[in-house]
């Protein structure tokens, strides 16, 4: 699988610390590599735009589109709860 990080989520993730910046690129690293990894806790977050969620960690989650082999990486934002 491929990623593609759109500007808007380039920006979004710039805004977090490097500490959480480092913990989404080793998710990511495990989304292409284990859709089923764990950690991640994948979910379909919106069934009819087909836009999943997953874990960057405890606090920050990130929003992805799947098309053919490509993950495309829409926004990563703080979980509201």
């Amino acid at each position: 699988m491929k990623y593609i990080l759109l500007k808007r989520f380039t920006k979004q993730l710039e805004n977090f610390s490097i500490s959480t910046q480092k913990k989404f690129w080793n998710q990511l690293d495990h989304l292409l590599n284990n859709f089923y990894y764990p950690s991640l806790q994948l979910k379909k977050y919106d069934e009819s735009r087909g836009i999943w969620q997953g874990r960057a960690d405890r606090k920050v989650r990130f929003y992805f589109l799947i098309e053919d082999d490509t993950y495309i990486l829409l926004e990563i934002k703080k979980h509201p709860k």
